[in-house]
């Protein structure tokens, strides 16, 4: 099993529009961001996490051709803001797409999209989506067996997962008690990092180390990059067990 992640940048992406920093016209391949994503995959399963605006440009690059689920972390639009595109995985078949998050962002989703759930419409105009509230508790999709996360986002309850020794929190600002305990024995860390300087909503590169540094896991990679992290240099100064993710990057997962 494995985890590729599809895209590790913040909201607005790197290089980001209108903007002449040296990370966004660097020519280091690896500050290239889409926008967050990442795509679970088993012998048997595949799973996306954040279907976000760049999720054809990602699926096009990895050759994405089956879904057999769709994870939502929060309702923020880089993560859902690529919903649309989902409508090729259920154009030629009578099956909707199972899509699992918490009931917040499921409403959410049901009110932005209201057009997929209208009856009526076309299947060619709209995604067939199958809306699945997730409670907390662990559950199964397929082969792969999930844990929710339950994080905070500001002051917005959301969800990161855990998948065997693999732990992926994105768009973290507050790791609740309860939550180490279910990261304990992770070997593997994906977690949000999206600047040095403070922000309301997001964890900062001290903050998440602090954090790495609670849970105790082999490796970490920091996702929801910004374009004041520049890939080589962060990188030269962070832990050796510690690293800036990059798209396309593949992740072991063992169960």
């Amino acid at each position: 099993m494995q985890l590729t992640i599809l895209g590790c940048g913040g909201s607005m992406g790197v290089p980001m529009m209108a903007c002449d920093c040296a990370v966004c016209t660097s020519n280091e391949p690896r500050n290239q961001r889409t926008r967050t994503a990442a795509l679970i995959q088993s012998p048997t399963t595949t799973i996306l996490i954040d279907p976000g605006p760049d999720l054809r440009i990602q699926g096009l690059r990895q050759g994405l051709a089956q879904l057999d689920a769709v994870l939502v972390t929060h309702p923020h639009q880089d993560h859902i803001g690529g919903i649309d595109d989902l409508r090729p995985f259920t154009l030629n078949t009578p099956r909707s797409l199972p899509l699992y998050a918490n009931q917040f962002t499921l409403d959410r989703i049901r009110y932005q999209y209201d057009y997929a759930f209208a009856s009526g419409e076309s299947a060619s105009t709209r995604p067939s989506l199958s809306l699945k509230q997730l409670d907390g508790t662990a559950f199964s999709i397929g082969d792969v067996a999930l844990i929710p996360l339950p994080i905070e986002h500001g002051n917005w309850q959301i969800l990161g997962f855990r998948i065997g020794d693999l732990a992926y929190m994105t768009d973290v600002s507050h790791i609740p008690e309860p939550t180490f305990e279910l990261l304990h024995g992770v070997k593997t860390l994906v977690i949000g990092a999206l600047r040095h300087e403070p922000h309301p909503l997001h964890f900062t590169v001290a903050q998440a180390l602090a954090a790495v540094e609670r849970i105790q896991p082999q490796q970490t990679f920091f996702v929801h990059t910004s374009h004041s992290l520049d890939y080589k240099t962060e990188n030269a100064n962070l832990p050796s067990h510690v690293q800036l993710a990059y798209d396309g990057l593949v992740l072991p997962i063992q169960v």
